[in-house]
């Protein structure tokens, strides 16, 4: 293919941004709605379950369909995937905006996820495509910073539609967005096709999403009403387990998996993606929980809660940056390393957070948790993609990318769970006077407390109810900060060599072929979605 015009590649830059934006938006917009979505006057009266599911749905199909896309772009051309992905991300989001209840939200969020799936690796490939290697990492750093203005503008915006409009505006916000990606891609983007092209890979995406459904449902549905002990917990779990043992054990027996998990042989890779599952597991749970504290627990608005996270994201941009000139002066240990282990101090701050805490403490200790998530994520990416031979280095792209949003999928179901089992715990003792069917429905969560409390003309129930939040919080930050310093020690035990370890070669299969964005990996100092990933809660 003839080398592109500069205007050219620049227009193509400029499509490319507009649909990263996309994402990161209306990633940061849900967390923001959630308080709202749980009324059942003013939203749809969602459980704490339904709410988990809400965020967790999108990245369960973002995982799964992720290294899938990759290779449909490879099989159609790119510029077609995006495109579809484009449409699929849209018509959801106007399902979204107008779903009549809990299960029609959860399920075009789902969709939604597959619709993102098709848009990131895509866009990595065309961007790998369009520029040459001496323009191809600043393309990427422009790529990845507009992810910033996403995660800096969705909870603002989020927060001035939810206080002015209804619930579904959230969702609305993605639609203009969608059209000018439509049209700039259909006029502007070429379309690249991987001359050797990924097969497609059915069993592995029905094992892989099966299993991480089983398992998310297990661990969600434990923190319902009637705990652990149900066959639909345990049974749910250790049929997810099953499944995902059956997905990598397929995986493992082909020739060319779109998922290869004899990358994590590799010391340094295992340890690197295991320190970012840690990473995004613990964002994604913390998002969860900090939208009740603000909202329900201390009666923010929706706007002033979104302010409030601005100073996180920030710090994000100027961490992920920061992050990388340091690693390349001292290693990946001790400025990764050293960033999550203030990130573990930052979830244990969450322990002094009461319902009178000056929000500039918030902020401060957010503005250090988005420095540090910055610092640790985009170095220890380019670090574990940098261990791997080049022909290995697009099939570790999609495995690192796959691990973060598994990381995210289990952060809302496990420390969802952790939150919703400590405050039944904590609030049962205070409604036990109460009629047990009217008992049952007050003890499932804060906002249902509230409002039983104001049915019943129990005004005391609302202090106690925000009490018992805010120490079922406390428990919650304290199991993040323990997974954040497991995954330090992890990092730091790995890398602490700078030379590697002669064990740490990953295998290679002679006759491998490169995806297409193999050499946008191989070129990128700081991977694209580093710094904007952690507001998933989600890519949420």
């Amino acid at each position: 293919m003839q080398p592109l015009s500069p205007g050219r590649q620049r227009r193509i830059l400029s499509i490319l941004v507009v649909s990263a934006v996309l994402i990161w938006i209306d990633a940061t917009v849900l967390g923001i709605a959630l308080e709202r979505l749980a009324d059942p006057v003013t939203g749809i009266g969602a459980s704490p379950g339904q709410l988990q599911w809400a965020v967790g749905a999108y990245s369960l199909l973002f995982a799964t369909v992720l290294f899938a896309a990759g290779a449909l772009g490879d099989r159609f051309g790119h510029r077609s995937i995006l495109l579809l992905g484009l449409a699929v991300f849209g018509a959801s989001s106007a399902w979204a905006a107008w779903a009549t209840g809990p299960t029609a939200l959860i399920a075009a969020r789902a969709v939604m996820g597959a619709g993102g799936a098709m848009i990131m690796p895509t866009s990595m490939a065309i961007i790998g495509a369009t520029f040459p290697a001496e323009r191809r990492a600043g393309a990427i750093a422009t790529w990845s910073a507009s992810a910033g203005i996403g995660v800096a503008l969705g909870p603002v915006l989020g927060g001035l539609l939810i206080d002015r409009f209804w619930w579904g505006s959230v969702f609305l916000v993605n639609l203009p967005i969608v059209v000018v990606g439509l049209v700039g891609t259909a006029v502007f983007v070429h379309n690249p096709r991987n001359p050797q092209r990924r097969r497609l890979d059915p069993v592995g995406l029905g094992l892989s999403t099966a299993g991480l459904f089983a398992l998310a449902y297990g661990l969600i549905e434990g923190g319902q009403a009637g705990g652990w002990g149900r066959w639909q917990v345990w049974g749910s779990i250790v049929a997810g387990v099953a499944l995902i043992a059956a997905f990598l054990l397929a995986e493992m027996r082909a020739q060319l998996p779109s998922f290869d998990p004899r990358l994590f042989r590799n010391r340094r890779f295992a340890a690197g993606n295991a320190a970012l599952a840690a990473i995004f597991l613990t964002v994604t749970g913390q998002s969860f929980y900090t939208t009740f504290y603000l909202q329900g627990a201390r009666g923010m608005t929706a706007l002033a809660a979104g302010f409030l996270s601005v100073p996180g994201a920030f710090g994000v941009v100027i961490g992920a940056p920061l992050g990388a000139r340091l690693t390349r002066r001292v290693g990946v240990a001790p400025v990764a390393g050293t960033a999550m282990l203030v990130f573990t101090a930052c979830h244990a701050a969450n322990l002094t957070y009461g319902m009178h805490t000056p929000l500039w403490r918030f902020c401060v200790v957010g503005a250090l948790a988005g420095t540090a998530i910055g610092a640790a994520v985009a170095p220890t990416t380019a670090a574990v993609i940098g261990v791997l031979p080049m022909d290995r280095m697009g099939a570790g792209s999609a495995v690192n990318n796959t691990i973060r949003q598994v990381g995210s999928v289990l952060g809302v179901a496990v420390l969802g769970t952790v939150l919703a089992n400590a405050y039944q715990r904590a609030i049962a003792p205070s409604l036990s006077g109460l009629p047990p069917a009217t008992r049952a429905a007050a003890g499932q969560s804060a906002e249902a407390t509230r409002r039983v409390a104001s049915a019943v003309g129990r005004p005391d129930l609302v202090g106690t109810a925000n009490h018992a939040f805010i120490h079922a919080m406390h428990i919650t930050a304290g199991c993040a900060a323990a997974c954040t310093l497991i995954g330090a020690a992890i990092l730091i035990a790995a890398f602490a060599n700078r030379r590697p370890a002669a064990g740490d070669v990953a295998p290679v299969a002679a006759d491998a072929p490169v995806p297409a964005d193999a050499a946008v990996a191989a070129d990128a100092a700081v991977p694209a979605d580093s710094a904007a990933g952690i507001a998933v809660g989600d890519p949420a």
